[in-house]
C-alpha cells in the first residue's frame, strides 16, 4: 500500500512512549512466560554476555519471538492481540502483527492525516474512507486506521456506514443486530456503539440490519445530529462506506464527515473511476485529505 498525491511523504515510526517504567522481565513474568528461576538464568546470561533481557531469554529458548514482541508491545502500552488470537479478523494486521511492514505503512498514513489536520487547524477529526468500486480495501483501511489511532491513545470511533454489505462487525466480531441503521431510523440511540476494550480507546458502531432505503437514511438530518453528539465523546471518527460508483451513499457520508481519503487498488481500479469519485467528493464540499494506492 502506497500513499500518494495529496498526502505528505512522511514515514511514521510506529513507536509510542512508555507510560510506565516496566521492565521486560516483569511483563514476561506477569504473562506467565518466565518463572523466578528462569529470570535468574536470564539475568546471569545478560550480565555475562552483555545482552538485553529479551535477547538473553531468547538465546536460552525460554521465550519465543512472538512472546518478546507481545511483551514489548505491552511494555509500551501498544494495544495488540496475542499471537494466535482468532477472535478478530486476520485483516487487522496492526493488531495481529504490529511490527509488520504493512502496519508501519498504516501508521505512516495515520501520521500524515494528523499532520494535515493539524496544519489545517481541524479540531473535529472526522474522516470518510471511500473508493470507486468493490474489493478495493475500504473496510481494511478503515478498520486498521481505527486501531492505530486507538493505539496512539485517541478516543476513536469507527462507524460502518456501508448499509449495503457491511463488514466491520465481522472484522471485530461484534453483534450487528442493532447499529447505524437503527439509530438513523430513530429505533436506537448511542447505546448501539460497542466498546472494543482489546484495542484501548476504540469503539465501533456497526451498520446493523440492512434497511430497504440506505441512501435516504444516510441523507437525513439524523446523521448530522448523531455526529454532533459523538464529536464530544471521540477524538477521531472514521466512516467505512459502500462503493461510490455503485451508490450515492458515500457522497452523503462525505458531506457530513467533511474529510475524505480516496482509495484505489492496483490493477483493479480504473483511473477514470477514481477521477470521477474525486470530482464527486469535491462537489459535496468535503476536503480530500489524500489518496491511498492499495497493492494487494
Amino acid at each position: 500500500m502506497r500513499i500518494q498525491e495529496k498526502v505528505l511523504p512522511i514515514e511514521g515510526s510506529g513507536r509510542v512512549l512508555a507510560r510506565h517504567d516496566r521492565r521486560i522481565g516483569a511483563v514476561l513474568a506477569e504473562a506467565g512466560k518466565l518463572g523466578a528461576s528462569d529470570i535468574e538464568r536470564v539475568m546471569a546470561l545478560q550480565q555475562a554476555a552483555g545482552l538485553r533481557f529479551g535477547e538473553a531469554a531468547l538465546r536460552l529458548r525460554l521465550i519465543t519471538e512472538d512472546d518478546l514482541r507481545s511483551a514489548v508491545a505491552k511494555q509500551y502500552d501498544l494495544p495488540h492481540l496475542v499471537p494466535g488470537n482468532a477472535s478478530f479478523g486476520s485483516e487487522l494486521v496492526v493488531a495481529h502483527d504490529p511490527f509488520h511492514p504493512r502496519a508501519e505503512e498504516l501508521r505512516a498514513l495515520r501520521t500524515q492525516l494528523m499532520i494535515r489536520w493539524s496544519n489545517s487547524e481541524i479540531s473535529q477529526r472526522v474522516l470518510a474512507v471511500v473508493s470507486p468500486g468493490p474489493a478495493e480495501g475500504r473496510s481494511y483501511v478503515a478498520a486498521n486506521l481505527a486501531v492505530v489511532f486507538s493505539q496512539l491513545g485517541e478516543r476513536t470511533l469507527l462507524i460502518d456506514a456501508d448499509l449495503r454489505a457491511p463488514r466491520q462487525h465481522r472484522i471485530f466480531n461484534v453483534p450487528d443486530r442493532i447499529g447505524l441503521s437503527a439509530v438513523l431510523s430513530g429505533r436506537a440511540d448511542r447505546s448501539a456503539v460497542v466498546a472494543i476494550p482489546e484495542f484501548g480507546m476504540l469503539s465501533l458502531l456497526p451498520a446493523g440490519a440492512r434497511p430497504p432505503n440506505p441512501q435516504e437514511l444516510l441523507s437525513r438530518q439524523a446523521l448530522a445530529g448523531l455526529l454532533h453528539e459523538l464529536r464530544g465523546e471521540f477524538d477521531v471518527i472514521l466512516f467505512d462506506t459502500p462503493p461510490s460508483t455503485l451508490y450515492a451513499d458515500a457522497q452523503s457520508v462525505a458531506f457530513r464527515a467533511g474529510n475524505v481519503i480516496v482509495l484505489a487498488r492496483k490493477d483493479h481500479t480504473r483511473l477514470a473511476d477514481t477521477t470521477g469519485v474525486i470530482r464527486e467528493m469535491n462537489d459535496t464540499g468535503a476536503r480530500i485529505v489524500g489518496t491511498v494506492f492499495n497493492a494487494f
